[in-house]
């Protein structure tokens, strides 16, 4: 009843009170991203959502399009500027996904959204992330984020589609809001936000 009528209801409701809220702080950050980045504004990338369908998602930009001498951008440690830092670290840059949540394509609570090249990787498992909608935060983002591995992450999302229920997504709710004030896990050992995922998991599996 909750997963199939009620969630989605939910994710309309507390997406556009958090857009009619934060309107003067989107309005702010579109402007200081506007002015220290230039543009677009947003960053805007194709990520798999429910049943693998690929939406559009929106995130305000947090790097430059600094290039090398051959046109091509530089690493993403040399354009990731302080005031980007500053905008991952806080999650500002996620407000945009309140629109995708609005639109229907994300859920407040689910597995983050991943990149659509990670497809083809997963296990049969890992793909059953897929059976809910991604979220604007999830299980594995209140149990360590970035700082955890692949295999860790795609557990804690099989993990929370097997459990969808309101409990569990107010819980989650409100340890996100803890964990963006405390700044954890925003990146990775071994890169400004996480490494990619290569399909290990899936081969020590096989």
């Amino acid at each position: 009843m909750y997963r199939r009528f009620i969630k989605r209801s939910m994710d309309i409701v507390l997406s556009l009170i958090a857009l009619i809220i934060l309107s003067p702080v989107l309005a702010l950050l579109f402007l200081l991203v506007r002015v220290k980045l230039g543009s677009p504004v947003l960053f805007k990338q194709s990520r798999p959502g429910l049943n693998e369908k690929v939406f559009m998602m929106y995130k305000f930009r947090t790097m430059t399009d600094e290039r090398d001498e051959n046109g091509e951008l530089l690493s993403d440690h040399i354009r990731l500027t302080k005031f980007g830092k500053l905008l991952r670290s806080t999650s500002l840059d996620e407000l945009p996904e309140l629109f995708n949540i609005l639109k229907g394509d994300m859920s407040i609570v689910g597995p983050r959204p991943l990149l659509v090249q990670y497809l083809p990787l997963y296990t049969e498992s890992q793909k059953r992330r897929h059976d809910v909608r991604p979220g604007l935060s999830g299980l594995a983002q209140v149990n360590g984020r970035n700082a955890i591995s692949w295999e860790e992450k795609f557990e804690l999302d099989v993990e929370y589609v097997d459990n969808v229920s309101f409990i569990n997504d107010w819980k989650i709710i409100f340890l996100t809001i803890k964990k963006v004030f405390q700044r954890e896990g925003i990146s990775s050992s071994v890169s400004v936000t996480v490494e990619p995922f290569n399909g290990t998991q899936r081969k020590m599996k096989l």
